[in-house]
């Protein structure tokens, strides 16, 4: 998981850094920046703040590379995506988290071999599950919304 001294609150354009890094694995800032520029049109001074604000955050690490410096990410792409939903999902009630996870099912993308893996998944889930998930948002805990 993204370790604690990681920062993993990003925005949108930090995220689009990220994920061409992943892609790339280890990366000169050009490398970053053409591709980036080849989707977006932000300025080469934009995404060099970009990327020293993930190398702040300790998303990215530096390496000197003879006069240029090679970037390269700390944490997987998977891992990032686990952490930041983890964390939306915490913020919201127990009860409706299996309604939100049906819906972005609906619509995402998904290859067989994922499919297979949620349905083992599910069918290890099924033994233990209760008949219904009560509703966390009050104290008592024994409210159904």
């Amino acid at each position: 998981m993204v370790e604690n001294n990681k920062e993993h609150n990003i925005s949108e354009a930090e995220w689009e850094v990220m994920r061409i890094v992943w892609t790339l694995g280890e990366s000169h800032a050009g490398d970053v920046i053409k591709q980036l520029q080849a989707k977006k049109a932000w300025s080469e001074s934009t995404i060099k703040t970009l990327i020293g604000r993930l190398v702040k955050k300790g998303l990215l690490k530096t390496r000197k590379d003879g006069r240029r410096y090679v970037y390269a990410a700390t944490v997987t792409q998977i891992e990032m995506m686990i952490q930041v939903t983890k964390e939306m999902m915490n913020h919201m009630c127990d009860m409706h988290k299996g309604q939100v996870l049906i819906e972005v099912l609906k619509e995402m993308p998904l290859s067989k071999a994922d499919i297979a893996t949620i349905e083992d998944e599910l069918d290890h889930k099924k033994k233990d599950a209760p008949e219904m998930v009560a509703c966390d948002c009050l104290a008592s805990g024994q409210h159904y919304c």
